[in-house]
């Protein structure tokens, strides 16, 4: 198994409280209001702002070109996902100057700074395991919500689930999942393992934070 993997066994039902919450359910079903959908999209946005300084500092954390490289196409990918965040925004009459100046709340704090902190007080593989529930399990979430799109030709959220369902993002998973392992070719010890679990646990508890506050705000 990856160290993906490995960290998601580490972790159980925290992992499954994330990539399985109401939130993420709901979109699925296309029961989601509408309101609660458009507060996580602004705050997302936000969010996917923090996310992008964060994959620069991977850069920076780099010590060869391959890293940087990935880090790259990490922020990337980052600035693709804004693209739709940006569409569907303007949609509902929200111009990008609301948007970008929408204050940050509590949950998207919590969960951006954390992982820029894990990544200026470790390493990079420390930083890549923080943004990995992101990274990576959007790719997971994406794709467990795919079949609805081929029963339901006018699912509400088709664009958001094809988002991270396409193949442009799962591509992306899959790069940051080798990347995880290049960073880490030998089993660490188990108090490094420890350590990454840590990491990676209050981040995807941070990210299950992150869905609820969406549902707290109807």
């Amino acid at each position: 198994m990856s160290l993906f993997d490995d960290l998601k066994v580490a972790i159980g039902p925290q992992w499954t409280a994330y990539t399985d919450h109401e939130f993420v359910r709901r979109l699925g079903e296309g029961t989601l209001p509408l309101a609660v959908f458009q507060d996580y999209l602004i705050q997302d946005y936000l969010f996917l702002v923090q996310f992008a300084r964060a994959n620069a500092l991977a850069a920076y954390k780099s010590r060869n070109l391959a890293d940087i490289e990935q880090a790259a196409r990490g922020l990337s990918a980052i600035l693709n996902e804004t693209h739709l965040h940006r569409r569907l925004i303007s949609e509902w009459g929200i111009d990008t100057h609301r948007l970008s100046t929408a204050p940050e709340k509590q949950a998207t704090v919590a969960y951006t700074r954390y992982v820029l902190d894990c990544g200026m007080a470790g390493d990079l593989l420390d930083l890549q395991v923080a943004l990995a529930p992101c990274t990576i399990g959007y790719a997971e979430i994406g794709t467990a919500l795919a079949p609805a799109l081929r029963t339901d030709a006018e699912h509400p959220y088709r664009d958001w689930i094809a988002e991270y369902a396409g193949e442009d993002f799962q591509r992306a998973a899959r790069e940051a999942t080798a990347h995880l392992d290049a960073l880490c070719p030998q089993p660490p010890s188990p108090q490094r393992f420890a350590d990454l679990t840590g990491i990676f646990r209050t981040a995807s508890r941070l990210e299950a934070d992150f869905w609820q506050q969406a549902l707290d705000a109807a």
